[in-house]
């Protein structure tokens, strides 16, 4: 039984899809005007892991992830490029691409760009007009009547009073109301712009996803999510043009990922205090990164660190260290034990725990090491089972001799760097990070000696 956190109700709750074994789930993708940094690769793999294990208990999944190829950033980034938007937009969308490719992230299912969707969301526009929800202000632009729905609030917890002592004054806009958002702002000079009931002009933000939402899923559909500051006011403001248009309830569950943090603030291009996906590439493989990011639950704050970074890189070697040198190719089924694979799916179905699915993959990585001494069909048996749940989640997928190459060529920088963080290991008393470093290192041919004057170090 699946139990998914969900932000609007602030409770885990049994998922059950509206149709038996059909799925729909819809993702606040990137805006492409700059290279993805780790907070997007965190929803990228998430939303990757909770779809494919969707996928493999539901006959019809639909994940639609949007492409936002038209906002005010990316018309300021081209400006400043002195480029037009497409070309922009389609380069950083194929970078975008080639970011998931490193991650071992599956396309979405449909990814469809907001600049496509134009006329569905001047429908959407239309039908909140004729219901009292949308004004065209003296300006030419439109915005949504937040007083006008009633339910404003309900995902965020925000209250109107709050929001409205809060309230930055706009002494430009024509809004009737503060707490007003746009809907459809009016063309300005070398801006691009389509034809609509308003004049030429171009979306606001928050319409897109409820039009393209509602077209490519249903009017009311099973999982939205995003990152978790996506919650107010993006999806606060989805839910009120979705619930407003189509007078029925949007989404059942809601799920936000938690943020990426460097120093407790959390990582974005706005606070300049980010890592691109490129970047952090540069030092380690895409599934170390991956390992690293699922190694958190996904609705937790997560520290962006080398140190932890190298941690989740030991991590996963020592899984593939397990299954190194092994058949896997195992005819006889009564050697493997399906409690692991129970387990496993309890902890992703216990609203997608991977910490708790990973520590299933180190149990049977150590029932391998001690059948080898044993039995060795078993441990080629437990070995194929290892690799079975690690791909379910995105990992193992790598002949385990050829990965174990990767990086054997330490530096005395790269050795002493590791000294450092096993002795900071054993001082704070964390003996298996410790053992683990020295594992690591003996792996790739570095034998440490310790005694009363530290810890000195030569190759096999």
């Amino acid at each position: 039984m699946l139990k998914i956190y969900n932000t609007l109700n602030n409770q885990k709750e049994k998922f059950e899809p509206i149709n038996p074994n059909e799925v729909g789930i819809y993702v606040c993708g990137m805006t492409v005007y700059d290279f993805c940094h780790m907070g997007h690769a965190r929803v990228m793999v998430m939303f990757d892991v909770i779809t494919r294990h969707l996928k493999r208990n539901f006959s019809n999944v639909n994940y639609v992830r949007n492409i936002t190829d038209i906002d005010d950033k990316i018309i300021s980034r081209a400006l400043e490029n002195n480029e037009d938007i497409y070309s922009l937009t389609n380069r950083f969308i194929d970078e975008m691409h080639q970011d998931e490719k490193s991650l071992g992230v599956l396309s979405p299912d449909i990814e469809p760009r907001a600049t496509d969707s134009i006329d569905k969301m001047i429908e959407m526009i239309s039908s909140l007009s004729k219901k009292g929800l949308a004004y065209q202000g003296e300006n030419g632009d439109v915005f949504y009547a937040v007083r006008n729905f009633k339910e404003y609030g309900k995902l965020s917890g925000k209250n109107l009073d709050d929001l409205m002592a809060g309230a930055r004054v706009d002494i430009e806009s024509d809004k009737k109301d503060p707490l007003d958002f746009v809907l459809w702002k009016k063309a300005k000079t070398d801006e691009p712009s389509w034809p609509s009931p308003w004049g030429d002009g171009r979306p606001g933000w928050h319409i897109e996803c409820s039009a393209m939402s509602n077209h490519f899923i249903s009017n009311h559909f099973d999982i939205h999510g995003g990152g978790m500051d996506l919650t107010f006011p993006h999806h606060e403001n989805e839910i009120a043009q979705s619930e407003g248009a189509n007078s029925c309830k949007f989404v059942n569950t809601w799920m936000h990922v938690g943020f990426v943090n460097i120093d407790d603030e959390k990582m974005s291009k706005s606070l300049k205090n980010f890592f691109t996906i490129r970047d952090v590439l540069k030092n380690y493989d895409g599934e170390t990164l991956r390992y690293f990011l699922i190694s958190s639950h996904y609705r937790s704050p997560l520290n962006y660190s080398e140190a932890n970074i190298d941690n989740a890189q030991s991590a996963l070697k020592r899984l593939y260290n397990a299954i190194k040198g092994l058949d896997k190719n195992v005819e006889d089924k009564s050697l493997i034990n399906t409690d692991f694979e129970k387990k496993f799916n309890a902890a992703l179905n216990d609203d997608f725990n991977t910490p708790m699915a990973l520590s299933i993959l180190f149990e049977i990585a150590k029932q391998i090491n001690i059948e080898r001494t044993n039995n060795l069909k078993k441990a080629g048996a437990l070995s194929s089972e290892l690799v079975k749940l690690g791909n379910y989640i995105g990992i193992l997928e790598y002949n385990a001799d050829e990965y174990m190459k990767q990086g054997t060529e330490l530096t005395e920088s790269d050795i002493t760097k590791k000294i450092k963080q096993r002795e900071s290991a054993r001082s704070s008393k964390d003996f298996a990070m410790s053992d683990q470093i020295r594992d690591e290192l003996f792996e790739l041919g570095i034998i440490l000696e310790d005694s009363v004057n530290g810890t000195t170090w030569r190759r096999k």
